[in-house]
């Protein structure tokens, strides 16, 4: 079984980029399911709609991941609220917010593939522990599910790695996003479980964060709170392949994929 997990989808220049190299990725590497993080391909770059999503599933992706900033437009609330099965694929939003808010943080798939959708707490969020949820979801689905993907949307290495050595071996993969810059940790962990501490984005890559970087060092030298934009420009696509065992749930290889145009 191998899974794609694209990286933080930024903007239209990650959205186009995306779909112009999903269908020859899928191909070559005959993958089977994929997962993207897509909380800002919306065209402000701070959030995700529906109309998105749907353009992402009609092009290959069969699940959404997202974060913090999902809740960017109304509309994704009034979505989450109503449900989101016409959109072809589940689009998630982090688990670990507390109970009552509209959505769902994990989805089981046909083969027995499930993801689950955490957002870390340091520097990030004051909602519900990642890890005690995660390690609920987990011990609820694990009958059902063989192949287990998280995506841990975090702010700091030190939490995501800390998730990865606690939850090794119950998970086929721990797949960090949030942070943008893809890192060279990728690594199968003595229980089984492939992990990397940041998935990388996908966007313009001569921007910060796939933003306008003059803005972004406009804010650091002033101080003033600004309003970030889009980079526009050609956009390139990070992301992983992970191989794994179907009827184990162990993952065999990791394969980072950087900067396809």
């Amino acid at each position: 079984m191998k899974i794609l997990f694209i990286g933080d989808i930024i903007g239209n220049p990650g959205k186009e980029v995306t779909i112009k190299k999903l269908p020859s990725l899928i191909k070559e590497h005959t993958i089977d399911f994929v997962i993207a993080n897509a909380e800002c391909v919306s065209k402000s770059a701070n959030s995700i709609t529906p109309e998105d999503a749907v353009i992402l599933a009609d092009n290959g992706v069969n699940c959404i991941t997202t974060g913090e900033r999902v809740w960017g437009k109304q509309e994704m609330i009034e979505f989450f609220t109503s449900g989101n099965a016409t959109t072809g694929c589940s689009i998630l939003r982090p688990l670990n917010y507390p109970p009552g808010v509209p959505g769902i943080g994990s989805a089981i798939y046909p083969g027995g593939i499930a993801v689950i959708n955490l957002l870390g707490r340091a520097f990030l969020a004051n909602i519900d522990c990642p890890f005690r949820t995660g390690l609920t979801e987990i011990e609820k689905i694990s009958s059902s599910a063989k192949i287990i993907i998280v995506d841990f949307h975090a702010q700091t290495t030190a939490e995501k790695q800390a998730f990865s050595y606690w939850i090794d071996g119950k998970v086929s993969a721990v797949v960090g996003t949030h942070t943008i810059a893809q890192t060279s940790d990728e690594k199968i962990m003595s229980g089984g479980t492939a992990y990397i501490s940041s998935v990388g984005m996908t966007g313009t890559q001569d921007s910060i964060g796939g933003m306008v970087k003059e803005l972004y060092i406009q804010h650091f030298i002033t101080g003033i709170p600004i309003e970030f934009k889009p980079a526009q420009g050609e956009g390139k696509l990070n992301g992983i392949i992970i191989e794994i065992d179907a009827d184990t749930g162990k993952a065999l290889t990791i394969q980072k994929i950087s900067g396809l145009s």
